[in-house]
């Protein structure tokens, strides 16, 4: 039986949001049962508000399921031994303009209970597989995109974690640095990591997945995995647009 990362079981959330005369309610996503297997690269499509930022959250326990059960390598997500396990990078990384790039990676070490020694060789080890250390010098108001998700990706890997989740990790990028950063989670995945992402480039899902989940209106479509796509005479993408319809 394959280990699980990360499972759903029947999981709604629903935003209450105040208004003048009583209060709105959202439901982002329901009935959302799924799992993410530990070791594989797993992607999540779907249209603009299908869920897909709402799912991550809650797998790192940014948001509470409003109903339901989430476990993280057995754990609930806010549990501290889910947490260790799990690196994000979101969509719009923020880091301070004025530091470098170490200086960044070590307030975040901290952050996560990080120090001395161990943080330091956390800090080189994470600068070097992200391509950081020709840039150590430079402040991070000088990054491009390129560099800033490289830069958050480094941060998502300090501590080492069996599970990456990215929220739309090439989002942005000119060619040469979506290559770079496919070939670092490549390698990140062949380290034996999990990794699950969202993206809105399909022909990246299709490159690194083995498995996708594709979200409509706050549901689950389908699941479709690599055999599936490939054999399919329109790829994902077909797949893909046939689902959302």
């Amino acid at each position: 039986m394959t280990a699980r990362a990360v499972s759903f079981s029947g999981v709604e959330k629903t935003y209450k949001r105040p208004r003048l005369l009583g209060a709105q309610y959202t439901t982002a996503v329901k009935g959302l049962s799924f799992e993410i297997p530990a070791g594989e690269v797993t992607g999540l499509l779907g249209l603009n508000g299908a869920g897909k930022t709402t799912i991550m959250k809650l797998i790192t326990g940014l948001l509470f399921p409003t109903a339901g059960k989430i476990r993280v390598f057995g754990h609930s997500p806010e549990d501290s031994e889910a947490k260790a396990r799990v690196g994000f990078l979101p969509e719009l990384p923020y880091f301070q303009p004025q530091v470098k790039p170490a200086e960044a990676l070590g307030y975040y070490g901290r952050l996560s209970g990080m120090s001395g020694a161990g943080l330091s060789l956390a800090i080189e080890s994470s600068m070097r597989k992200t391509g950081l250390e020709p840039h150590a010098g430079k402040k991070i108001s000088e990054f491009s995109k390129g560099m800033l998700q490289r830069l958050g990706l480094a941060q998502a890997l300090l501590h080492k974690p069996d599970l990456l989740v990215l929220d739309e990790p090439v989002s942005g990028l000119d060619p040469l640095a979506i290559h770079d950063i496919r070939a670092l989670l490549s390698g990140l995945n062949a380290e034996g990591r999990a990794i699950f992402l969202s993206s809105h480039s399909i022909s990246e899902v299709e490159k690194l997945c083995s498995r996708v989940l594709i979200m409509v209106r706050g549901s689950l479509a389908a699941t479709v995995i690599r055999a599936e796509w490939e054999s399919s005479p329109g790829g994902l993408e077909t797949i893909f647009v046939e689902a959302v319809k």
